[in-house]
């Protein structure tokens, strides 16, 4: 067995280094960037054409649909800037003040002609040309290394289609859900006893932090989302982008309602100071519950993340299984909450304040309710689409209203 292990070893390594974003850039930008060299020094008039490999390395991104979107901006960018310069060399030479007014310019016109991060490069395309006595030539020649850079990096994700970034984002959001469910279960089992306020606030640090994984969850689903975005690999990239956002606003809603619960708990425990929080029946049943959420919050993740229809609709049936036994624990908390409020009065706002709070989770998480905001984001997608591309839109309503008329009449 330990050879076995030593054997798949490096190609488990193999495969890992291939699916991170890192790497795969690296090899990808290098290769655009040699190839583009390549066919620049055939193609253009200067020695050293740097040029079209500079634009490839700068134009290929680890997703298809950044790549264009870049490709598209670093062209405009560059040509703008040679344009101007080539009409500033035609009015004035270089001197101090036209190479002021010059890149003055420039980063205006950037600015009109919408090329983003780009901007710079409208100003340094302009001062290299302007900066040479054979203007017009240069100035076609870095027209065409650019081109030839820009077409080799869509290239590359067009005939090498770059790998889809939802696993990964996927595991990042299940590892986000594990995280919440330990802090629900140690919460739920301090809350259970005696809890010192100290104690209590560790736990309400530990919610905060939450925020800043929510963060990094959320960089990994914007580049899942980039990856679905005109993907040949991808079918129904408009659905798997909807769920996956939807279920990380889930859980990034879920966790901040276990921050206000860990609040009101550390108010409790500090009102509270040397005695149980609850009584035991009563802390017994709030870990009871809290367990249960905790383990839904985790299927709740499984099934956003599940791309299978059959593996999905088992993960939907135990979530709602999960959620219908965490809501009957909850209707026995309520009622226990409600008698130890009554026996002692003046806690009777944090403990309600308790059973609020893990209401609002589960409402979050409910079947029904998700299904509710899949179709409301749908349909604003849809909405935003037909806002964007009313011709678009139009004709394929035209289409879709064809091919159903047909499938009508054949049956």
């Amino acid at each position: 067995m330990r050879v076995v292990r030593e054997m798949t070893a490096p190609a488990v390594r193999f495969v890992k280094l291939h699916r991170d974003p890192v790497a795969v850039q690296t090899v990808r930008s290098s290769a655009a960037a040699t190839v583009a060299y390549v066919i620049a020094t055939r193609l253009s008039p200067e020695a050293a054409p740097l040029t079209a490999p500079l634009t490839a390395l700068l134009v290929v991104q680890v997703t298809l649909y950044s790549t264009l979107t870049t490709g598209m901006r670093r062209v405009n960018s560059v040509v703008t800037g040679v344009v101007v310069a080539i009409l500033f060399s035609l009015l004035v030479g270089l001197t101090w003040w036209s190479l002021g007014l010059l890149i003055l310019a420039s980063l205006v016109i950037g600015h009109v002609v919408r090329v983003d991060e780009f901007v710079p490069e409208v100003a340094i395309s302009a001062m290299l040309v302007l900066g040479v006595t054979t203007h017009g030539d240069t100035a076609w020649a870095r027209i065409v290394e650019t081109l030839i850079g820009a077409v080799v990096g869509m290239a590359f994700n067009l005939l090498l289609a770059p790998p889809v970034w939802v696993e990964e984002a996927g595991e990042s959001i299940e590892e986000l859900a594990r995280r919440v469910r330990q802090l629900m279960l140690r919460i739920g089992e301090e809350a259970a006893g005696r809890t010192p306020p100290d104690r209590a606030a560790a736990r309400l640090h530990e919610a905060r932090r939450l925020d800043h994984d929510i963060v990094e969850v959320d960089a990994d689903l914007r580049q899942a989302e980039d990856s679905l975005r005109l993907n040949p690999r991808v079918r129904e990239g408009l659905l798997h982008r909807v769920v996956l956002r939807t279920g990380l606003d889930t859980l990034e809603i879920c966790t901040v309602v276990l921050r206000v619960l860990a609040r009101t708990l550390t108010d409790l425990a500090k009102e509270r100071e040397g005695q149980r929080l609850f009584d035991p029946e009563t802390g017994a049943a709030f870990e009871e519950l809290l367990a249960e959420i905790a383990d839904a919050v985790v299927s709740f993740a499984v099934l956003v993340t599940t791309s299978v229809s059959a593996n999905a609709e088992s993960a939907e049936e135990r979530l709602a299984a999960q959620l219908r036994q965490a809501a009957a624990t909850r209707d026995r908390l309520a009622r226990l909450l409600f008698e130890q409020a009554r026996r002692d009065a003046r806690q009777w706002q944090l403990l309600g304040a308790v059973l609020t709070e893990v209401n609002r989770i589960l409402d979050e998480m409910d079947t029904e309710h998700r299904t509710r905001r899949l179709f409301e984001e749908l349909d604003r997608h849809s909405q935003e689409q037909r806002r964007r591309l009313p011709r678009l839109t139009r004709l394929w309503d035209r289409l879709r209203r064809r091919r159903g008329g047909a499938s009508h009449r054949s049956a």
